[in-house]
């Protein structure tokens, strides 16, 4: 019986042993896509204590204690700190078999060096050393980050955003690349006419322009995306629950924008038509300037109405969803690559119905000029394990060139999620070790190690121009 989270933890053979600890361990980190607060990078802060960093904002470990039986309370209401982080070490224990039981114990060790099992018997000890350390100038947040091996941290922003805190890393001289993405989801959503006008008239501000039709609309957008790519910008993202890509005319959209700004209720068909209209817009400015652009697909947002009226969104409340994805998506990257106007693009799918699906689609559309021009994502949110991260990559080694894919993020808005680039590096390797131990590939560890340290670090090094 092997002992838990050992070296060789995941690694079931001495292939992937070797693997892992001679080519994939030491690769440096490209985390290109995160939802880290930059501001919090600029200002170099340091945490209080482990609730802060660990249990503000992580969504993940609210649904774990709501279902453990955990009091709002305790979770995001007004319990003090160490009262929060007794409450979650008391769940812990009830997440075996949730990635989360791994994380928790992966990052204890990791930046902390506590290989203990945190339970509501060793939580005041893990809670103060760890509380100690945090406050350490070894442990401010840009030596947290750094001492990770990481070489680039891509956050998520608003075109609104008048990115200062990206400005003052970059002139900090920070060793750790801090690049913003543009992620204009708010811009395009149609749904609640009032929140967007709300949002249109801050672009106002924002872009010193004056908004009164679809033309001025866009031209402020464009205004944004190109301070974005004045300020280091290479990616766009999008959060959606699928591609838009209906059938529609410059009059048509027009005419839509003038309702939304007059305030008036538009149709479903219209509303479909606008955000078709703004995608595709997006996308050609993201082509113009050689950006890679990402499209999460399938999440149901905000199901409790309850508690996204009482808490916000973003809170645990976010589910797989079942949306028609391949007509639309396969319409969209045509209509893009009809003109030769498609940029570099990655689809993540959410739900594991669709990992065929989203990996055979991305072969329709390479074309030869970037190898994996269109990436497969790696295994996102719901998926992010173990066995999700498997089933991501077998789609891909069955249907593409899983020896191009860009690797993985941490889509995280935790300091202390850098493991799971190691989480997902095992479980790499073990995988292409069984290939060879049951003779399914060739004994070449030397190449088979190239496409490891590729799939960790230097494709994405190259795809991303970074």
């Amino acid at each position: 019986m092997k002992n838990f989270l050992d070296q060789d933890f995941l690694l079931q053979t001495e292939t992937a042993k070797k693997l892992y600890h001679d080519f994939a361990s030491a690769m440096p980190i490209i985390d290109y896509h995160c939802h880290l607060p930059p501001d919090q990078i600029a200002n170099d802060i340091n945490f209080e204590n482990l609730t802060q960093i660990w249990l503000y904002g992580d969504h993940y470990k609210w649904r774990a204690m709501r279902a453990n039986g955990v009091n709002e309370d305790f979770i995001t209401g007004k319990k003090s700190d160490w009262e929060k982080f007794e409450k979650w070490a008391a769940t812990v224990p009830y997440t075996l078999r949730n990635p989360l039981y791994h994380w928790t114990h992966l990052e204890l060790q990791r930046y902390f060096g506590i290989k203990d099992i945190l339970s509501a018997d060793t939580a005041k000890r893990i809670y103060d050393e760890c509380s100690e350390k945090l406050r350490s100038p070894e442990f401010s947040i840009r030596n947290l980050v750094k001492n990770k091996n990481v070489e680039l941290v891509g956050t998520t922003d608003d075109p609104l955003d008048n990115l200062e805190f990206h400005q003052k890393i970059s002139k900090d001289g920070y060793s750790v690349k801090v690049l913003p993405a543009f992620r204009p989801d708010k811009a395009m959503n149609s749904d609640d006419i009032a929140v967007l006008n709300t949002y249109i008239d801050q672009l106002e501000k924002v872009a010193n322009a004056t908004i009164g039709d679809y033309e001025s609309y866009l031209a402020a957008l464009k205004k944004r995306h190109d301070y974005f790519a004045a300020n280091g910008c290479k990616i766009s993202d999008h959060g959606l629950e699928h591609i838009y890509a209906e059938d529609y005319t410059e009059a048509e959209v027009k005419s839509i924008f003038a309702k939304i700004r007059s305030k008036q209720a538009i149709t479903l068909q219209e509303n479909l038509k606008f955000k078709s209209a703004m995608l595709y817009e997006f996308a050609l400015w993201d082509h113009e300037k050689n950006w890679v652009q990402q499209y999460h697909l399938g999440a149901i947002r905000n199901n409790n109405e309850r508690t996204l009226r009482e808490l916000g969104p973003d809170t645990g409340v976010d589910s797989i969803g079942d949306f028609s994805q391949a007509r639309m998506l396969s319409k969209f990257l045509n209509r893009l690559d009809s003109t030769n106007q498609l940029a570099k693009t990655i689809l993540y799918n959410l739900n594991p119905a669709d990992n065929d699906l989203m990996a055979s689609m991305t072969g329709n559309f390479n074309d030869g000029s970037v190898a994996g021009k269109i990436q497969f994502g790696s295994a996102w949110w719901f998926l992010d394990q173990k066995e999700g991260m498997t089933q991501q990559l077998t789609s891909l080694s069955n249907i593409g060139l899983v020896s191009r894919m860009v690797g993985m993020l941490t889509d995280s808005r935790s300091f202390m999620s850098f493991p799971r680039h190691e989480y997902f590096r095992r479980i790499l390797c073990n995988l292409f070790a069984d290939d060879i131990e049951n003779g399914e590939l060739p004994n070449d560890i030397e190449w088979t190690g190239k496409i490891i340290k590729d799939i960790c670090y230097h494709n994405a090094k190259a795809y991303f121009e970074v």
